[in-house]
């Protein structure tokens, strides 16, 4: 049967793929396409590969770096934030005690007024709407007769001894005292009276 008629119009091709040429009896040079096969192409990949893997570490320690230095960055903007909210708000309260401060002896003389039945008429419309907004502010008195002497909130102008006393007591309040919060912008003046010290023997 002719290759024609086989149904292929070309010769069929050959290759001796055998490692010992047969002719000599000494081995074959690696083909071309041989040294360039499986093997090199694998030491041709490895390099490629390992360039690869370093570029993706070098990537991953940069994106490391960017998230710590922005977490830095947040963290140190939100102290900021705080601090000057806190200063804020300290400048605020000290504006407002040093304005109070300047009010507090009209608000004793009001005190005064009060006492000795002065307060009336329009003057005690004011006097209203001047502790009213004092108090809006957070001003506001203290110092009663009768509580323990405190020398933190009280200033003591007057001392005795008393037998009607267990401790050192406030039994007069000559000034009373002011304060915003716990911020104390004037002590009250007081008279104090503490326990009568027991008499030592004569003998």
């Amino acid at each position: 049967m002719s290759t024609r008629e086989n149904g292929s119009g070309e010769e069929p091709v050959i290759r001796d793929n055998r490692k010992i040429d047969p002719e000599t009896g000494r081995p074959r040079e690696a083909a071309p396409a041989e040294a360039t096969g499986q093997d090199g192409g694998e030491q041709a990949e490895g390099p490629s590969s390992l360039a690869s893997d370093l570029a993706s570490i070098e990537l991953a320690t940069q994106l490391a770096e960017r998230t710590a230095d922005l977490q830095r960055l947040q963290a140190e903007y939100s102290n900021y934030r705080k601090r000057v909210e806190r200063d804020r708000v300290a400048v605020k309260e000290q504006a407002v005690a040093g304005v109070l401060s300047e009010l507090l002896p009209v608000l004793d003389d009001i005190g005064r007024a009060r006492d000795h039945g002065e307060l009336t008429g329009g003057f005690a419309k004011v006097s209203e709407s001047l502790e009213a907004a004092t108090g809006k502010l957070g001003l506001s008195t203290y110092g009663t007769k009768g509580e323990a002497f405190d020398p933190t909130v009280h200033e003591a102008l007057m001392h005795s001894y008393s037998s009607d006393v267990t401790e050192a007591t406030c039994v007069e309040i000559l000034q009373p005292g002011y304060r915003i919060g716990e911020r104390v912008l004037r002590p009250a003046r007081v008279a104090v009276a503490e326990p009568e010290t027991p008499a030592a023997d004569d003998n």
